[in-house]
C-alpha cells in the first residue's frame, strides 16, 4: 500500500498498477465512493473533472495522484475506517473507467486503531 498508515485512502500494488495504466490512457483521474444507487458502494474512476464535486464532499487523498472523494455523510459513517482501494476481475460501474476493461476497482477498508485515530482526531 502507498502512503502512510494514517491515510485515509490507500492504493494496493495492483490497485495502484492499474491506476497507471488508466491514466496512461485517460489522462488525469479522479475517484469518487459511490454511496449505492446504481453502481452500489463501489469506488469510481473518471477522467479528471468529470464528476462534479461539491460543498458536501470530502477530500479522503490522493491515490497515485488522483484524487478520491467521498460524499459527507457516507463519510461520518465511514470516518474510523481506512479505505483500501483493490482492484479484482470482473465489470467496472456503469459509469466508471474500469467498467469494459475486464477489471474493478473494489474498496476494502480496516478501522483505525485508537492510537491512530486519537493522532487523525489531533490533526
Amino acid at each position: 500500500m502507498n502512503g502512510t498508515s494514517l491515510a485515509r485512502v490507500v492504493a494496493t500494488p495492483a490497485a495502484q498498477q492499474f491506476i497507471r495504466a488508466l491514466q496512461e490512457k485517460n489522462g488525469p483521474l479522479m475517484f469518487f465512493q459511490s454511496g449505492g444507487c446504481c453502481d452500489g458502494s463501489a469506488p469510481m474512476c473518471y477522467p479528471a473533472g468529470d464528476f462534479n464535486i461539491s460543498d458536501s464532499d470530502v477530500h479522503l487523498g490522493d491515490i497515485e495522484g488522483s484524487p478520491f472523494y467521498m460524499g459527507r455523510d457516507q463519510f461520518e459513517y465511514w470516518k474510523h475506517t481506512q479505505l483500501i482501494i483493490d482492484v479484482v476481475d470482473g465489470n467496472g460501474g456503469m459509469f466508471s473507467l474500469d467498467n469494459g476493461t475486464g477489471k474493478r476497482f473494489l474498496t476494502r477498508s480496516r478501522l483505525f486503531s485508537d492510537e491512530e485515530w486519537e493522532q487523525l482526531s489531533a490533526g
